[in-house]
């Protein structure tokens, strides 16, 4: 998928396409509500549109990828609606059928990142919003709804799971894919060796998808 991206917003590499892969079997029912949690060049929210939504919401805290995912569904005939700003506060109240995120999961790093950082520093467990998005899921989805996350392996995809259980959820992991590190993570090795999350000779990551599911009204 060709996309327009302007300097400082994420490009859409093996995460994006390994969650793409797992929406595709999802089984999401036509007529869903769906909201794309940083949508970065909005790679999601057109993947999105093959399951044929009655909406899509789409949000980013950087300026740059909203700019660059209003061109990008555009172009491709998406209909969505596209906001700057933070995802849980923006959408406060509202319910949907089908929430994507691919949030920033990078350890490493203390501080609020800045700038084009803000697209995978994640603070030193590098789940700074992958635990605000586990809090806030079971409030996001209707009942029947269906998250579908993606992390690193690094992150502790089973405290992922616990807290979405523990939010009344069904979760589990549905797609996993050894990668290669890419340009952050080559240039974090030395730190992310001494704080022990990978070994002084690993060159990859396990990227995990996880889905959680909001049981049904009867």
């Amino acid at each position: 998928m060709s996309l327009t991206r302007p300097p400082g917003v994420y490009r859409p590499q093996d995460d994006t396409w390994l969650l793409a892969e797992a929406l595709a079997e999802a089984g999401i029912r036509p007529g869903a509500a769906v909201l794309d949690v940083g949508c970065g060049t909005g790679a999601l929210s057109i993947a999105a549109a093959t399951v044929r939504p009655r909406s899509i919401t789409a949000i980013d805290v950087c300026r740059r990828a909203v700019w660059a995912a209003r061109v990008n569904t555009v172009l491709r005939g998406v209909r969505a609606e596209i906001r700057h700003g933070d995802a849980f506060a923006l959408v406060a109240g509202r319910t949907f059928d089908l929430v994507l995120a691919n949030p920033p999961y990078v350890p490493g790093r203390e501080g609020r990142p800045r700038g084009r950082h803000r697209a995978w520093d994640a603070g030193l467990d590098g789940r700074v919003q992958l635990d605000r998005l586990c809090v806030n899921a079971p409030l996001l989805l209707a009942p029947g709804g269906t998250l579908l996350v993606v992390h690193s392996g690094l992150c502790d995809e089973e405290k992922t799971l616990a807290q979405l259980r523990g939010g009344g959820l069904k979760a589990t992991v549905v797609a996993r894919a050894d990668v290669p590190f890419g340009p952050v993570m080559r240039g974090r090795r030395h730190q992310l060796v001494a704080q022990g999350f990978i070994t002084p000779e690993q060159s990859t990551e396990e990227l995990v998808v996880i889905r959680g599911d909001r049981q049904a009204t009867t």
